[in-house]
């Protein structure tokens, strides 16, 4: 992305900070996997959006009006010899070249300078808690000005989380930002089509995993979450992530899966039959969530409210459950009882963006928040009914979840993830191909 997208990020943030502020955040921490391996690397969604910035051991500053240059970035010095063996560093100078920071210092100097960048400013935006080991940095720097109070020296005032501002403007995806997210649901789309077509059975549910993961590397994209790969009863366990089951001959599957591309998330479920043509029994339960998706992303448009979407696909779901005798009752009484929760126990949809379940807030003033343009979003309706559901043994095992990515337009909402098939129809047919 322009490094001017960046910079225009900062400028729109320390415009809503005010003077006599600073912000402060933190790179993400190195991991380690085990003993001396370390988890790869991923940068804090925060950080990167406001700097593009990759490296571990880096505080980006904001100080909104500061003369000496309101963007300040502490990296790791060069290293040639720790460059040989861990790879490329930028360095101070390259912070300055390549990311456009005002000023960028040596990441061990960080306690040394930034009480001088706090000092005059009245709030810091910083969030406690996320990182509290850099927790400890922050109030070192805060604590050594207050111990100057006598010889005049003025400390901050006052703390203020810095999601409050930053997560409202991450919620609002721009043209860039949307062209990531179209190539990150176009690459998780020809996975999940690759999925389909090798699936048989006797594979393994890793198996039809490696083709995700596959088309997802190949196109310089890596995982955004786990992939979740259950068949048979394993399609009833929402968040399965074992894959490691052989797939069974009439059985269906369900996979959730998706790429991240330039930072950002897709997001997709599909749910298909093992053999490739769906049964009776699983075609009724795969209909029936088809209708609620579908119900559910009419209802996706602005001045709708977050829930619009929700209670839409609760209200076919449930009126489903009735006709197929899987619930017994009024609608009217049974959405309100929530009765439906014992085949569909989640939400339709989350935000999405850099995080797959994204920032930002769902409801204002304990309202749930009305939907703009700009804001993208996963339709995501399910029915799962395990085993242990007894009297229903004719849809026992068959967990079905229609998962796809959309971001509200001025008239309603446009569908990230298509080219991937919906209907039954459309999905025997890829499967057949």
């Amino acid at each position: 992305m322009n490094t001017k997208v960046y910079a225009q990020r900062r400028k729109q943030l320390m415009k809503m900070m005010g003077h006599n502020a600073i912000a402060i955040l933190s790179a993400a921490p190195l991991l380690i996997r085990n003993r001396d391996v370390e988890h790869s690397f991923r940068q804090d969604s925060d950080f990167f959006y406001l700097s593009g910035f990759a490296e571990p051991e880096a505080v980006v500053v904001l100080v909104p009006g500061r003369k000496g240059g309101e963007y300040i970035l502490f990296c790791r010095e060069r290293d040639k010899v720790k460059e040989i063996w861990n790879g490329f560093r930028y360095g101070p100078e390259g912070a300055v070249e390549h990311f456009g920071a005002d000023d960028a210092f040596p990441i061990e100097d960080l306690e040394d300078i930034l009480p001088g960048l706090m000092e005059h400013c009245d709030s810091v935006y910083y969030t406690i808690g996320l990182n509290p080991e850099f927790d400890k940095h922050v109030m070192n720097c805060v604590n050594s000005l207050r111990r100057g109070a006598r010889r005049g020296i003025h400390a901050p005032n006052e703390f203020v989380s810095l999601d409050h501002l930053l997560h409202d403007m991450r919620l609002f995806k721009s043209r860039e930002e949307l062209q990531l997210m179209r190539k990150a649901a176009k690459i998780s789309v020809q996975g999940h089509i690759n999925a389909m077509r090798s699936c048989q059975p006797g594979k393994y549910e890793y198996e039809l995993e490696a083709e995700l993961l596959y088309e997802f590397n190949r196109n310089g994209a890596g995982w955004a979450y786990p992939s979740i790969v259950g068949g048979g009863a394993n399609s009833c366990i929402l968040h399965y992530t074992e894959n490691n089951k052989p797939l069974q001959d009439g059985d269906i599957v369900l996979i959730d899966a998706g790429a991240e591309y330039g930072g950002y998330a897709a997001d997709i479920t599909r749910t298909f039959p093992v053999n490739g043509r769906y049964s009776e029994a699983q075609k009724e339960i795969y209909d029936l969530v088809l209708e609620s998706q579908e119900a559910a992303i009419k209802q996706t448009k602005p001045g709708n409210h977050w829930n619009d979407p929700h209670d839409a696909a609760v209200k076919v779901l449930t009126k489903g459950l009735i006709e197929l005798g899987l619930l017994k009752g009024k609608l009217a009484d049974l959405i309100k009882k929530g009765d439906y929760s014992k085949y569909y126990m989640h939400r339709t949809g989350h935000w999405l963006g850099m995080d797959v379940h994204d920032v930002g807030d769902y409801k204002v003033d304990d309202e749930w928040r009305l939907l703009e343009p700009g804001m993208a979003l996963t339709i995501e309706p399910g029915l799962y009914i395990s085993s242990e559901h007894r009297g229903v043994k004719r849809w026992w095992n068959i967990g079905v979840r229609i998962e796809d990515d959309v971001v509200v337009t001025k008239d309603g909402c446009e569908l990230l993830t298509k080219g991937l098939p919906r209907t039954t129809e459309e999905v025997e047919a890829v499967m057949a191909s």
